[in-house]
């Protein structure tokens, strides 16, 4: 099992504060909120905490899933309703994300020799 990375307060504070209602994601608001000064860079922050800050943008998308699920599903009730597009376009992306929708994917695998792919046969 891997070890856990131990993270100082400032860096425990920058991600509860970046995956805030304040910050919505705002690195340099959540900078500014754990308290790295002005000159600290955005990429040293982030380029230290990529895995945690994936890791919660992950929990977050899962915590959304049932509203974007009770989205859909309020388009079918209102078909007609202003924005109701959006709303299915930007919960398929939320589902899709965490695993709920699944795509139909084709793998290929060549070994080294030729391929030909042919168009399908015609029903005559």
């Amino acid at each position: 099992m891997a070890e856990e990375k131990q993270l100082t307060d400032k860096q425990l504070v920058f991600l509860e504060a970046l995956m805030s209602e304040e910050c919505k994601g705002s690195i340099r608001k959540a900078m500014n909120i754990a308290n790295y000064a002005e000159t600290t860079s955005i990429n040293s922050v982030v380029s230290s905490l990529k895995e945690e800050i994936n890791e919660r943008a992950a929990t977050m998308l899962a915590m959304n899933a049932p509203k974007a699920a009770w989205g859909m599903v309020d388009v079918l009730d209102d078909p007609g309703a202003m924005g109701a597009r959006n709303s299915i376009a930007a919960a398929s992306q939320i589902l899709d994300r965490t695993g709920l929708i699944k795509r139909e994917q084709v793998e290929v695998k060549n070994t080294g020799g030729a391929m030909f792919i042919l168009p399908p046969k015609s029903e005559d």
